[in-house]
């Protein structure tokens, strides 16, 4: 069989990750093609703890070398990136899912039109199979509600224009309480999870999202709550912190593998 090839753009916490987990974990069925970030020390970086020359310094040398563009980069260029590996008749995989939201529509017709795969993993929240299913019949509410420490909000502008300073918090603080459209605009690097749920159920602007920064949480907690004529889903995640970055979950980088697992196995297990 032949081996796909995957190139992953973005070579922080999540990036690495997986890039470490492709050359171990997926050896059999994928070959780790290409790295690129747009800080090129990174990139070389990456490549070097890998012993492998697959630093590239150009997203279109990365996408030439893929067959599989896994974006691991950010909210903000996701969906330019997914736009750049469709057009070039490449499959991608994007992690930074809230940058496709108010644009899913364009992405499905451009990989439509070119006879592409995009998938975005579940990330760090549970029942996504079920909110699929739900959406068949029909979904009358969708309600998520993000817990996590302050400390997972450093360097977040809405909050620190809003609250300032959350070091001293004694108590949980709701700092959003919204649609999930505004929320990934938001909270870029911490509510991937809204834009998820939102394109598996009722979109971003009927999805309404709760965040709340909590001392007293040493998780990232993401709580589903479902009102559909098929039944009502309710779903708690209390998410270990990805060790090399707290504005993520473990999970959310095991989501991918998973993804990755599935294109890779013949059988598909779930909805």
């Amino acid at each position: 069989m032949k081996k796909i090839r995957v190139g992953i753009v973005g070579c922080g916490a999540i990036g690495t990750s997986l890039a470490k987990a492709v050359a171990r974990d997926f050896s059999k069925g994928a070959r780790l093609s290409a790295l690129y970030d747009i800080n090129l020390k990174k990139t070389k970086d990456l490549s070097r703890v890998l012993a492998r020359n697959i630093a590239v310094s150009k997203l279109s040398q990365l996408i030439s070398k893929s067959d599989l563009v896994i974006e691991a980069a950010s909210a903000k260029v996701s969906a330019d990136i997914a736009y750049a590996a469709l057009n070039s008749r490449r499959d991608v995989m994007v992690m930074s899912v809230g940058g496709l939201v108010g644009k899913i529509d364009k992405i499905k017709s451009l990989a439509v039109k070119m006879g592409r795969k995009v998938y975005i993993p579940s990330g760090a929240i549970s029942g996504i199979d079920a909110v699929k299913a739900a959406r068949m019949g029909r979904i009358k509410k969708a309600t998520l509600t993000t817990t996590k420490n302050p400390l997972a909000f450093k360097g977040v502008k809405y909050v620190e224009d809003k609250f300032g300073s959350l070091r001293n918090i004694k108590k949980p603080l709701v700092l959003f309480s919204g649609p999930a459209l505004k929320a990934v605009k938001y909270f870029p690097q911490n509510i991937n999870v809204a834009a998820v749920l939102s394109l598996a159920g009722v979109g971003a602007a009927k999805t309404i999202v709760k965040i709340i920064a909590s001392p007293k949480v040493k998780k990232n907690i993401h709580e589903i709550n479902i009102i559909a004529e098929a039944g009502d889903i309710f779903t708690r995640t209390e998410n270990i912190l990805h060790p090399d970055n707290p504005k993520t979950s473990f999970l959310a980088v095991l989501s991918a593998k998973a993804v990755l697992n599935q294109i890779l196995e013949p059988v598909k297990i779930g909805t």
